[in-house]
């Protein structure tokens, strides 16, 4: 499940923003899309409806239970070149032809790959949906590529590292954070590849991934819009109820992620930073992987820790202490496997950042040790529900929280039910949290260090770097 950081995410994407204090909120009446419904073709896929009537536009995702976790050894970025190669054609659909056509209808497409899955989405009129149907249907199994089509597309994504990655010293250090954090598992692995294994993929290596997992039993369809369950049940019939997929469901394999040992230091000194910073990383488990109540509390306990200009770690270390001009922490939900908590900071003039982490440490010791106010975790509660009152303004927003949810493990049922959830998490299950996986454990700290052109030549290879979360 990964509803703060999805609907964060969302919130940012419809340009939504939250006040630095929420308005009181009635904790125990707030839903998700409460009139979402959800079947399953015969073919095993899985569709959701999420009714929204107050225009005649839908949203269409189609969602691939696997990203690039679940490439091949050898093969990483093999699911975000594919993304790519989805608009190349197919027999039916030659070239772009589907772009094209969505854009003459006047809508809109992308397409995003993440470590866990891979979608595809178009927003159009009510009327032109069929046709996104018929088209994404047809792609789903119906991909030609050429290696005269494919291989451009490598040198493409290529020079998408390089803008995205590259050139960013922050994200290489975040490459290299991943790359000590989830030990023996993919997740360390960027979602947009390492560049030589990238600049190795060919057209036949896309082509076997995409046969081998793009399938009804593996995906997910979202329909958000002025539609009813009704509509688009029989749509779907008429389209991807027609592929054959004897498969079954889905299911991974992965190694787990191995417990931190040891404090892990990764520092990455550039003549290109600007402004030094530091972080610190966590290995938690997921909604997915968690006890009952757990993710809930470490939601909540992300939002008392660092969520706004109101949380503790932000109101010690800068408002009170000066030691930083910016602090927060939070919880990324959002995995199939165990995931992150992180605690991050911009240090103030002349402030030492062993200093700053020292500091965040001991407000997350003060937590465990003697747990937080009643108004703390009202306050928590409230601006994480009102997260989600102000997503559903969207559209597409309810459609990316519903597929990522899902497609990380959680049902429509659990969507439903995350607010009265988090409405019921304890003072106590917070303080259980940061016990249990936070105060005095083993974490990752990153820092991004500025240096002199000098410097810069005095030190090793670079590291090769890091991708975002999801790269389009």
């Amino acid at each position: 499940m990964t509803f703060r950081t999805i609907v964060a995410a969302a919130a940012a994407a419809a340009m939504l923003s939250l006040p630095a204090k929420a308005e009181p909120v009635d904790l125990g009446n707030v839903s998700i899309a409460p009139d979402t419904t959800t079947f399953t073709l015969d073919n095993g896929l899985e569709v959701v409806v999420i009714p929204d009537r107050r225009a005649p536009i839908v949203t269409h995702m189609i969602w691939y239970r696997l990203g690039s976790a679940d490439e091949p050894a050898g093969k990483s970025g093999i699911a975000h070149y594919l993304e790519h190669l989805m608009f190349k054609g197919t027999e039916a659909h030659p070239g772009n032809t589907f772009s094209t056509t969505v854009a003459r209808l006047g809508g809109r497409e992308n397409a995003f790959t993440s470590n866990d899955y891979t979608a595809y989405f178009q927003q159009v009129a009510k009327e032109h949906l069929p046709d996104m149907m018929a088209f994404e249907a047809d792609r789903m199994r119906g991909l030609q590529l050429t290696e005269e089509v494919s291989a451009p597309e490598l040198q493409v994504i290529l020079e998408e590292r390089r803008m995205r990655v590259d050139t960013q010293p922050s994200a290489e250090l975040g490459e290299a954070v991943d790359a000590a954090l989830y030990i023996n598992h993919p997740y360390g692995d960027p979602v947009i590849g390492w560049p030589d294994e990238v600049a190795a993929l060919t057209h036949e290596d896309a082509l076997s991934f995409y046969r081998n997992y793009y399938r009804p039993g593996a995906a997910i369809l979202v329909i958000a819009g002025d539609v009813t369950e009704a509509e688009i049940r029989d749509l779907a019939e008429k389209t991807y109820g027609q592929i054959p997929d004897d498969l079954g469901p889905f299911t991974r394999a992965r190694p787990p992620i191995q417990k931190l040992r040891a404090e892990r230091t990764v520092e990455l000194k550039d003549p290109r930073v600007q402004q030094r910073s530091t972080q610190i990383s966590w290995i938690v488990p997921s909604y997915t992987t968690a006890e009952p109540g757990e993710g809930e509390a470490l939601d909540v306990l992300g939002e008392v820790l660092g969520g706004n200009n109101t949380s503790r770690i932000y109101t010690a270390l800068v408002r009170e202490e000066g030691l930083a001009t910016s602090a927060g922490a939070y919880y990324q939900s959002s995995a199939v496997d165990d995931t992150r908590f992180v605690f991050y900071a911009t240090p103030a003039d002349g402030a030492e950042l062993p200093a700053i982490e020292a500091r965040a440490r001991e407000i997350i010791a003060d937590v465990a040790r003697d747990g937080i106010t009643a108004e703390e975790l009202r306050r928590a509660k409230t601006n994480l529900l009102s997260s989600v009152i102000f997503a559903q303004d969207n559209q597409s927003s309810l459609a990316r929280i519903f597929g990522a949810a899902i497609a990380t493990g959680s049902t429509v049922d659990d969507i439903k039910a995350w607010p009265q959830r988090i409405a019921s998490v304890t003072a106590e299950q917070v303080q259980a949290a940061a016990q249990t996986y936070l105060a005095g454990k083993a974490a990752v700290t990153g820092r991004l260090l500025t240096a002199s052109a000098e410097d810069a030549s005095q030190e090793a290879p670079d590291v090769d770097a890091p991708a975002p979360a999801a790269v389009q």
